[in-house]
């Protein structure tokens, strides 16, 4: 639609008129180099893509694209899903990413593997999943 402005004419009309070379949608940035968030668990797949500065870009899931019950997490789910962020990353114009895996799920390689097919090079990958260093609070002693 566009910005509205409110033009009065003399004491009883107002018009509303829409600014030229504005729409309701956000520029899309043009960029060189960007993040690639894996998230792969047991259930799901997500891979979002980010600026450098943490910004997001664009994101897809297995289930957004009509994977349903475990078939989500599978590798070939995995694919499909960065396929369908190559689609988005065209228009933003992405030469190279470093890439962020997080999770234990089986499509977490399979993801990785997919994005040189896009276009994209890889700079560096990294490990992100969370380890406990101590592990949940122990029991309490049981007592007789």
């Amino acid at each position: 639609m566009g910005k509205k402005r409110v033009i009065q004419k003399g004491a009883e009309t107002v018009e509303t008129k829409t600014e030229p070379g504005t729409s309701g949608k956000k520029k899309i940035p043009k960029l060189e180099k960007g993040r690639v968030y894996v998230a792969a668990s047991y259930n799901n797949t997500m891979v979002t893509l980010t600026d450098e500065k943490g910004d997001v870009l664009a994101a897809s899931s297995a289930g957004a694209l009509g994977f349903k019950g475990p078939k989500k997490a599978t590798p070939y789910a995995a694919t499909k899903v960065v396929a369908a962020l190559g689609e988005k990353i065209k228009k933003i114009g992405l030469k190279s990413v470093d890439v962020y895996v997080k999770g234990i799920g089986s499509g977490r390689e399979s993801a990785i593997r997919s994005l040189p097919g896009q276009g994209l090079q890889i700079n560096s990958i990294k490990d992100i999943t969370p380890i406990p260093h101590n592990g949940p609070r122990p029991t309490k002693p049981r007592r007789v």
